[in-house]
């Protein structure tokens, strides 16, 4: 950095390059000025000009305030401490943000520097003592700036034990995603017995997080007239310029046609997932905390040589009269779905699920076998949109009855879904059809096992985008993984809706290779009802 420098102590372990910095650090233009006139938005200015001990932020994504606030604290760590300086710590929920946030600040301080002729240091990076409630201590990475002041600017590269022996300016970001979101904040707020400040910043993780309950507390003034609670949004930030900011950094022109393509971007890359957009843009919380399976174990599990078949009618189906319904269905079920059965492991035990829906939802049927390694394997998927209970019931017994070494299934017999559980339980006997009252404490459970099948990726199936939306809608509510999100519409028809259907089915049908303890058993076809087939209207 050009100003004076502070030389590095013995204790440090190296000092980082420029070059090592996060991108997006490196990318600020060489001309910036941060402390010039319209440089941050109107919201990263109102944010910074909040005076209270205890300051949180409720953000949405690239928002920019944990920017400013990196700017903010080179200044006051910069300053004199007649002037009020002070030291600033920032602890990050991962180590990449904390060194961000030192880039940040050592890119500030150049400016600062040059016009102002205050040394600062170069970023470095050393260990840091933390010590513990019950007084064990132990080295953690840490980046640090030092001014000429006498103050420094750490950034922790993980969560410290204690915080209560941090005395200064207390930066927690993201504070929502931290392991132990309660301890951190109940720490935090001991620094306040010795002066300084501390400020909360984060995207909402959930209505139950300790970040939006503490934000709620203080909008309620149970800290009084020490905390103050700000939000900042992605549509208050586009408002406020963040598009030409984006254009300056990346060089490009902005128009307006740009603009709108560049915001329908952000918005449209959540797809169906409006709760989890809603949440991160526009921080409102969830209702669920966390989403329980990553994307990426659910690519792993994919198979792109698997069938999703789907069977979608309109309302005047029901208005047919019943033989030529079920004819109609008989001819599906010959067109489509038995060369699919004909092509399931004969070796293998078969278990089935199934998530029933009438109107507005899907309705899943999920076959599943299993090995010798317990592995899971879904060889084909059905989804049913508005098909009548009776031709339902065509399709489902017409599976049953010829699934390899069947075992047993497990179907939802919440609410309407009743009638078709027992029906299938008296065809294929009751030990062997479970029907499933789904509830909180059957998701507290057996949800938890469905999930560890993609932990330990023992489970394959159908490579298909709207399964896989379904497999995310599991979220944890309370620390029971549940089908919480809202019916969301799908994108590839508008007048569909989804409702995690797939990963209601596919919960059912592992239930059912852990809970059905009867051996295989074969069950004889009945003769098809004779149908003339239809070929008008429906074909």
């Amino acid at each position: 950095m050009s100003a004076s420098v502070i030389k590095p102590s013995s204790s440090t372990l190296r000092v980082i390059e420029w070059d090592e910095l996060p991108e997006s650090v490196r990318l600020i233009p060489e001309g910036y000025d941060p402390l010039g006139d319209g440089v941050l938005m109107a919201h990263q200015a109102e944010w910074l000009g909040i005076r209270a001990q205890i300051k949180l932020c409720e953000k949405g994504r690239r928002t920019g305030i944990t920017f400013a606030e990196a700017l903010d604290t080179v200044i006051t760590a910069a300053s004199q401490k007649s002037a009020g300086g002070m030291d600033g710590f920032y602890i990050g929920d991962t180590k990449e943000k904390g060194l961000e946030f030192i880039g940040y600040c050592a890119k500030f301080s150049r400016v600062m520097a040059e016009a102002q002729a205050s040394g600062v240091s170069a970023i470095e990076e050393f260990l840091f003592e933390d010590q513990d409630i019950s007084g064990s201590t132990r080295q953690i990475n840490a980046y640090r700036i030092r001014f000429a002041s006498g103050f420094k600017i750490v950034a922790l590269s993980s969560n410290p034990a204690s915080l209560r022996g941090l005395q200064g300016k207390v930066i927690i970001d993201e504070a929502a995603f931290h392991r132990d979101v309660s301890a951190v904040l109940d720490a935090a707020t001991a620094l306040l017995i010795w002066g300084g400040c501390i400020v909360i910043i984060s995207t909402h993780n959930g209505k139950s997080n300790a970040f939006n309950q503490m934000a709620n507390d203080i909008r309620d003034n149970r800290y009084g007239d020490t905390a103050k609670v700000y939000r900042a949004t992605f549509d208050d930030a586009v408002a406020n310029g963040l598009y030409e900011r984006v254009c300056f950094m990346t060089g490009e022109a902005p128009t307006p046609e740009g603009k709108e393509a560049w915001y329908k971007k952000i918005r449209n890359a959540y797809g169906p997932r409006k709760a989890q957009m809603r949440e991160e843009l526009d921080a409102i919380p969830r209702d669920g905390n966390g989403v329980c399976i990553p994307g990426v174990w659910i690519e792993e599990a994919m198979r792109p040589d698997r069938t999703v078949l789907r069977l979608a009618l309109d309302d005047d189906f029901t208005l047919q009269p019943v033989y030529r319904r079920e004819a109609y269905v008989d001819d599906w079920i010959e067109r489509y779905l038995a060369p699919l059965i004909t092509t399931l492991n004969g070796s293998l035990r078969h278990f089935l699920g199934m998530d029933y829906a009438r109107h507005r939802d899907f309705s899943i049927i999920c076959p599943m076998s299993v090995d010798h390694a317990r592995h899971r394997d879904v060889p084909f998927v059905v989804e049913m949109h508005k098909v009548p209970t009776r031709q339902q019931q065509q399709i489902l017994f017409y599976i049953l009855r010829r699934l390899p070494q069947f075992v047993g299934a497990a179907l939802d017999a919440t609410g309407s879904g009743e009638t078709l559980a027992e029906d299938t339980a008296d065809e294929f006997g009751r030990n062997r059809i479970h029907q499933v009252k789904i509830s909180r404490a059957w998701y507290g459970a057996w949800m938890p096992k469905f999930v560890q099948l993609f932990e330990d990726a023992t489970i394959t199936m159908p490579k298909d985008d709207s399964l896989h939306q379904d497999i995310r809608s599991i979220e944890t509510v309370d620390g029971i993984p549940m089908i919480v999100k809202a019916r969301s519409q799908d994108l590839k028809d508008p007048d569909l809706y989804r409702h995690g259907d797939f990963a209601g089915a596919g919960s059912l049908a592992n239930f059912a290779t852990l809970e059905v303890t009867s051996g295989p058993v074969s069950v004889k076809s009945r003769s098809p009802r004779q149908g003339r087939k239809i070929t008008q209207g429906y074909a």
